[in-house]
Formats: structure tokens, sequence, C-alpha cells
């Protein structure tokens, strides 16, 4: 369908590249092909242990980070429209699912209250890092959604009090700085925390290098609460 149906319209690259932050990434694997048997009547899919059969996997994925609360003057208000410049018009006809996932769990119940427009087809639950979340979903395969509207523009607005304005930290969230100048000095320093009472993840970090530094593994050093991890 490229930019003409589904999801896609809303890649507007005017849009996409003056964000605070966009990330493009193509992931490509071998996995075994799953074959079918039919027993009594009976459908079972049945991995193909030798792997003599083997599909490519091809999976392309967008990050994107908009930063409307400091742009908007403290307001995290946001829409389809106002981050993309575009709304949803129809679904791709080739697609077997497309779907919009809308977070709308709050941090603190009490105080924050979340409107989303228009209503979602559905709500779904799941647990994200220990923590309890909800989200709005939206089908572009259902066709009530286009029924009302010929365009999808998604939403969400705050309703909580003017002196708890800050915004949620996150579980697991990382800071990165450049320090120093030159190859002697220069280092690249990144801070990862997890503010969760009691759990530990995993985290699989990805360092994007600045073009003007060069990397020297060797000088490589991982410090936990303060001590010092060997790295292999």
């Amino acid at each position: 369908c490229s930019l003409q149906a589904g999801l896609a319209v809303l890649l507007k690259a005017e849009r996409l590249f003056h964000s605070s932050y966009h990330s493009q990434a193509v992931h490509i694997r071998p996995i075994c092909r799953v074959k079918s048997v039919i027993r009594t009547a009976c459908l079972f899919l049945v991995q193909d242990a030798s792997c003599l059969a083997v599909s490519w996997e091809l999976r392309q994925t967008l990050t994107v980070v908009f930063d409307f609360f400091s742009s908007g003057q403290g307001k995290k208000d946001w829409s389809l429209f106002k981050m993309f410049s575009r709304t949803l018009t129809d679904t791709c006809p080739l697609a077997s699912q497309s779907k919009v996932y809308v977070d709308i769990s709050p941090k603190n119940k009490e105080k924050e209250l979340l409107e989303v427009s228009p209503p979602p087809t559905s709500v779904h639950e799941a647990i994200v890092q220990g923590e309890k979340k909800t989200y709005a979903v939206y089908d572009l395969l259902s066709p009530s959604l286009f029924n009302t509207s010929r365009s999808l523009n998604v939403q969400l607005k705050w309703k909580r009090p003017q002196d708890s304005s800050e915004m949620p930290i996150p579980t697991l969230h990382a800071q990165r700085y450049v320090a120093g100048y030159g190859l002697q000095t220069g280092e690249i320093c990144t801070l990862i925390y997890n503010t969760h009472p009691y759990r530990a993840f995993p985290v699989i970090l990805l360092e994007t290098v600045p073009w003007y530094l060069r990397l020297y593994v060797h000088t490589l050093t991982i410090i936990t609460k303060g001590k010092e991890n060997k790295p292999s």
C-alpha cells in the first residue's frame, strides 16, 4: 500500500526527522518453517525439528519520540494530526492486522484522569516490567471504525490538578552524555536506572556512537552500585 493507506500514511518525512528522536531498524533472521499435520480432522502446527525447510523473517521498526510536554507549555495532550500532520483514512487491504495502541494507564489514578477519543474498539491489559498496563486498541480492520467519520484522529487529553504537572518517571530509564574532547579525554557515559523497589530486569543496550568519536574496547568500564564489573 506504500503511503496510500494503512499506518504508513503517518510516515511524513518532515515530521519524523524534526522529532526529538527517531530510529529505523531492519531485522532479518532465518526461522524454521512451520508445517501442518492433519490428524483425525484436527489441525496441528508442528515445528520442523530438523530445520530442513527454512524461511526468512523480515521485521521493520520505526521509533519516534515527540516531546510535546516541553514545547506545549507543560501540556501533555497529543493527537495523531498534531504529531504527523495527517490522520488515518483507510486500512491497507493487504494487512492481516493493523492496530493502534494507546497507553491509558496513569501513574496515579487518584490524581490523573485520561480522556481518549474517539472511543476505542477494545481495551487490552498486560503486565509490562512488573506493572499492570491498560491500552486502548484501535483496530483499523474493524468495519465500525471508519463508519462514523472518514478519518481517524486519535486524541488523548489529561485532566489533572495544576500543582501536579511533572512527568512520571518510568521504571527503566536512561541518560547519556558525551564528556571531554578528542581521542585522549573524550568519553561516552550512559546511566541506566531501575526505579522498581525490588525487581531486576534484563537490559539490552544499543549504543549509537557519534561519527567523530573513536571507541577503544579496552577502556570500557561498567559500574553497578559503585562497584566495577569487569567486562568479558
